[in-house]
């Protein structure tokens, strides 16, 4: 079996889930920018650019945080994942093909969410596209595989409770879509070892390039995680039951 087949065969089984994904992504888009906008009284361009250029990360994080380790989730529940575990295949391309769709699914939310908040506050971007486009494939590949790395190593059921913690972790409590200044010093720290701080600075810098700038330590972050998730993906592909 080629990689090209197991494109199109996981295709297949997220096929019926892509209308459902692309409603959320915009009604998610949609709630985070003007939804948050409603709580800040008579919001700034300042902050209308930062709530902004940070409702993509959330968009790329919770589809890769929420409905990747679902997918695998409810794979490990039917047996289809012990099946492709049993193809004639090198596994690593099992995780490979299962991270190319969700990119492909992810990348539209950058753009949806862009949309929104131009039709909603009307400001202007100012593109840096090499930062904005490696950010945005490096994030949705963090976020894909760090989520399937959680639904291998832990149950279905709390795979699930897990991944709805991370989303009110992210929206609520991570410096995506406010500044990191308004979080206790110890609590700002955390976040510079975590992904969502970074990943959401890279994002910004891509899309604000006249004000923000972009942080080699940020992609450091990134990366180790991506290579942390891919690395436990391949890993649980690769061992013996």
């Amino acid at each position: 079996m080629s990689y090209g087949t197991l494109l199109r065969w996981t295709m297949a089984q997220i096929g019926a889930m892509l209308p459902f994904v692309i409603v959320v992504q915009a009604l998610l888009a949609a709630s985070i920018i003007i939804g948050f906008g409603f709580i800040i009284p008579d919001i700034d361009t300042s902050s209308a650019q930062f709530l902004s250029t940070g409702a993509p990360t959330v968009l790329l994080m919770v589809i890769g945080l929420v409905m990747v380790p679902h997918g695998v989730a409810q794979a490990r529940t039917t047996g289809a994942f012990t099946y492709l575990r049993t193809l004639p295949v090198p596994r690593p391309l099992l995780l490979l093909a299962e991270l190319t769709i969700w990119l492909a699914v992810c990348l539209p939310s950058v753009a949806v969410a862009v949309l929104v908040a131009q039709l909603r506050y009307g400001f202007g971007y100012s593109f840096n596209w090499p930062v904005l486009l490696t950010a945005s494939i490096l994030i949705a590949v963090t976020a894909a595989a760090v989520g399937y790395a959680i639904a291998v190593m832990l149950p279905p059921l709390i795979t699930q409770l897990v991944t709805q913690i991370l989303v009110f972790f992210v929206m609520l409590f991570s410096p995506v879509t406010f500044p990191a200044s308004q979080l206790p010093a110890w609590f700002q720290t955390v976040h510079d070892v975590l992904p969502f701080r970074p990943a959401a600075d890279l994002l910004r810098a891509g899309l604000l390039a006249d004000t923000y700038t972009t942080s080699w330590q940020d992609f450091l972050v990134i990366l180790a995680w991506c290579a942390l998730g891919v690395t436990v993906g391949i890993r649980a592909l690769v061992r013996r039951d």
